[in-house]
């Protein structure tokens, strides 16, 4: 995990996204700042929720299209079963073009859902960078892990948290302290810092001198007594503070902090610390189960795709669990934010798509569609007619006894006349009743039933 640096992402797609994710944390910060909650635990909250509200269209068009897909499901997968099993080009191609028609005729794209994917992943990934580089990002916050670096590169340009001896800083130095190596101190020392644990920003505090520092006239740092309890709180530790929790510590710390202590073992600040992992697993259990389940297909190789997926999700809450555990709390609260606000999203979006007429859908779809054909010079008409008879051929491989009922008897004279255009028709070009005239009908027959 070496060269993970805490300052802002330079990335071709995630740099820019996440550097406008900055500013909107950064706007959320300063307002709560304004009215006294100057809490960075609170901001991830609030953060996460507009994030998602914004993103919710796209939720939305993707869990209809996903609504659609069952409905097109028995129409795609008689497709597949009429050309299983062959594999020669013309036969892949009338698959492919057989496909198409169908999701013309609902008026979709095959590559419907992954757009909304592709669109919402950077977005997502660029989110987590903001949080996971809170100083970076949200200028107070940075100005104040800046004054302590100043202090520091003035006493030895960090020369401790490169050598100091002690096993923690040692790991936090060697995963973030790639800035500083690089010659960039000021924001490598910001880096290393953000990622010190209450116990070793202590260690650091005290061969710095760095308690004694002010930003904005109040101390940065807490200020002990002479029995070692907190005095004043110092701003770090005030923006950190979420309901009592330090969310730069790792619940795995504050576990084995609360275990080791002096005082005697802290339970309540072990339940604090394991609620986190157990929220963050359960929630994100609670979004997997509001989520549209697949339904079973005839196709083996779709039913084995959704049973991974189902895996997948049932291990993602442990997942999740586990990496809350180790991972700062800040990045619990997080996921757990994100979890609940989609699981709210969930229920609201299954309600909303549980009304919506889906045969309206389909004719709205369709109008789009045909809109954008035209616009194209394309004829909407063909392609819709071509999609109806390529779809009506799949669903009537054999006529079903409605539609034998539907036919209308013929006459005697319409019988004679249609035996006799037939006959024609069969003894093209060969003598009427001959060997070759039964093998024009022969060969005739399956090019008419092969189109």
């Amino acid at each position: 995990m070496t060269g993970i640096i805490l300052t802002q992402d330079n990335g071709f797609i995630l740099g820019p996204i996440a550097k406008i994710l900055g500013y909107l944390m950064e706007g959320i910060f300063t307002v709560l700042d304004l009215i006294g909650i100057p809490n960075i635990g609170l901001s991830i909250i609030l953060f996460t929720i507009v994030i998602y509200l914004l993103l919710m269209p796209l939720t939305i068009k993707q869990q209809k299209f996903s609504k659609l897909s069952a409905k097109m499901n028995p129409e795609l997968q008689a497709i597949q079963a009429k050309y299983k099993n062959k594999k020669d080009n013309d036969s892949m191609m009338a698959m492919n073009e057989e496909t198409q028609a169908v999701y013309a005729k609902y008026g979709v794209s095959p590559s419907g859902s992954c757009i909304q994917l592709l669109i919402q992943m950077p977005i997502l990934f660029a989110l987590y960078r903001v949080i996971y580089a809170i100083p970076a990002y949200v200028g107070k916050v940075g100005d104040t892990f800046r004054v302590l670096a100043d202090k520091i590169i003035s006493v030895d340009n960090g020369a401790f948290l490169q050598n100091s001896g002690n096993e923690s800083i040692a790991k936090i130095f060697s995963m973030y302290g790639k800035n500083m190596t690089e010659g960039n101190l000021q924001n490598g020392i910001v880096d290393v810092l953000n990622k010190l644990t209450s116990a070793d920003m202590n260690i650091v505090a005290e061969h710095y001198n760095l308690s004694s520092l002010q930003y904005n006239g109040e101390y940065i740092l807490n200020q002990f007594g002479a029995n070692g309890d907190v005095i004043t709180k110092g701003l770090i530790e005030k923006y950190n503070n979420f309901l009592g929790i330090n969310i730069g510590n790792s619940p795995s710390f504050m576990v084995s902090e609360a275990w080791n202590s002096a005082n005697g073992i802290q339970w309540l600040m072990i339940i604090a610390a394991l609620a986190i992992p157990v929220l963050s697993a359960l929630t994100q259990w609670i979004n997997v189960k509001l989520m549209p389940q697949a339904e079973t297909s005839q196709n083996d190789q779709q039913n084995s795709m959704a049973q991974s997926m189902k895996t997948m999700n049932m291990m993602m809450p442990i997942m999740s669990a586990f990496f809350c555990f180790t991972l700062p709390v800040g990045m619990g609260v997080y996921w757990i934010a994100g979890s609940v606000v989609r699981s709210i999203q969930q229920i609201v979006i299954n309600k909303h798509i549980d009304k919506i007429d889906i045969d309206e859908l389909i004719k709205k779809n369709v109008e789009k569609r045909n809109k954008k054909l035209a616009k194209a010079g394309i004829d909407p008409n063909t392609v819709n007619r071509n999609a109806s008879l390529n779809t009506r051929n799949i669903n009537s491989s054999k006529p079903s006894m409605s539609s034998k009922a539907q036919v209308k008897p013929m006459s005697q004279s319409e019988r004679e006349e249609a035996l006799k255009k037939s006959t024609e028709y069969y003894n093209q070009n060969a003598k009427p009743g001959s060997i070759a005239a039964k093998a024009n009908m022969v060969k005739q027959y399956n090019e008419k039933n092969n189109k």
